[in-house]
């Protein structure tokens, strides 16, 4: 036989334990109807055990002497654990023993120990249905700690394009040509836009010379030479 493997879980340093009313309406406990929370009715040291063969188990026990006060085994398809509707630090814990059945309230000092304790049944509980259905992928459970939803689809589709704007840079104007055109320009407009190009290179040739800019390099020599 393999040894018996025991494993904690978690570890609360400090719970207090309240005796609750009955549940009157079939919505859920609220930890403002326990009474004054200030006097629980045991304060003490909660773990979660877990054991190779039995599973986990809610472990309320002494802080000084380890005495058991009382048990609850978790069983993940059946959770003995249920969150109050008014606060984030407060839960309902059912004990069962010999057949017999009891609720318990049960509050943490922090929200932080809240939380911790909230991981590690949610760890637990992947885990277990994990080993139970291997071929069902935990990753695709949606976590309680997140809302349910649709999952977006923030891919884009075919032809889709997006634009990025920064700041201080002003947009670049584009022009877009459907068809396929061709401009034609005149002999006589080119020549007086060689014309003009050389009279104000002349001018910016010799406004440079007088001024000492750069001067401007000669023009390359035509390529339409004679053989």
């Amino acid at each position: 036989m393999d040894d018996e493997i025991e494993s904690i879980l978690y570890i609360g340093r400090e719970v207090s334990v309240y005796k609750i009313p009955p549940l009157k309406k079939n919505e859920g406990h609220r930890a403002g109807e326990w009474g004054d929370l200030g006097s629980p009715l045991w304060k003490g040291r909660l773990r979660i055990i877990e054991k190779s063969s039995t599973g986990a188990a809610l472990m309320f026990e002494d802080a000084s002497t380890g005495e058991l006060f009382a048990k609850a085994e978790y069983d993940p398809a059946r959770p003995c654990v249920e969150a109050v509707l008014d606060s984030s630090r407060y839960f309902v814990v059912r004990v069962e023993d010999a057949g017999k059945k009891a609720y318990i309230g049960m509050g943490f000092q922090e929200r932080t120990d809240s939380f911790d304790f909230n991981v590690a049944l949610q760890d637990y509980t992947k885990r277990r249905k994990a080993a139970l259905n291997p071929s069902t992928e935990a990753s695709d459970e949606p976590s309680p700690h997140i809302p349910a939803g649709p999952k977006k689809d923030y891919s884009l589709k075919e032809g889709q394009t997006f634009s990025i704007n920064i700041p201080g840079r002003a947009p670049k104007s584009t022009n877009t040509t459907t068809n396929n055109t061709t401009t034609t320009l005149s002999s006589t407009n080119l020549l007086g836009d060689l014309s003009s190009l050389s009279t104000s290179t002349s001018s910016s040739s010799s406004s440079s010379s007088s001024g000492g800019g750069f001067p401007l390099l000669p023009p390359p020599p035509s390529s339409n030479r004679r053989r």
